[in-house]
């Protein structure tokens, strides 16, 4: 529990910051997406290399997209991916009901615009482990209602 508070509060702090130091006289917040989806990218790496050996004898990516929905999800916020699903031609959805990182802001749309903000690290910290584990991917993420988000998994074929 105390784990969670505080990789929350990190992330809070991580969001303010970035949307701080960014903020461009437009009020475009591109830059601080992209400096919190690296910095997920970097620590989706380095969770993906701790991860048990097996994930990487997976053959096929939607074993590497269940693997990721429960390992992965599992060890950052402490439950799996809610719904997973995919097109069998290299887009992954990946939905989460009751995304952790969302919880804290109130149920509703007067906090829609603010959520992505709140979602670019996790989209790196996804892009980052599917790296690591062979799968070059675009990850975005969607909110319609909180704190429920999915994420478009989109592999990049060679």
């Amino acid at each position: 529990m105390a784990e969670e508070t505080l990789f929350q509060l990190l992330h809070t702090e991580l969001v303010t910051r970035a949307a701080r130091r960014d903020r461009d006289p437009q009020g475009e917040q591109r830059p601080a997406l992209t400096t919190l989806e690296g910095m997920g990218f970097r620590v989706g790496q380095s969770l993906a290399e701790r991860l048990p050996r097996e994930a990487a004898l997976f053959r096929e990516e939607l074993d590497v997209l269940k693997f990721l929905c429960k390992e992965l999800w599992g060890a950052v916020f402490r439950k799996q991916i809610d719904n997973l699903r995919t097109n069998h031609q290299g887009t992954y959805v990946l939905q989460d009901n009751r995304f952790a990182l969302l919880t804290q802001m109130a149920n509703g749309h007067q906090y829609l615009e603010e959520a992505p903000k709140f979602l670019a690290f996790t989209c790196g910290l996804v892009r980052g482990a599917l790296s690591t584990l062979g799968i070059e991917s675009v990850v975005t993420a969607d909110v319609a209602l909180l704190p429920a988000c999915k994420f478009q998994v989109v592999v990049q074929r060679r």
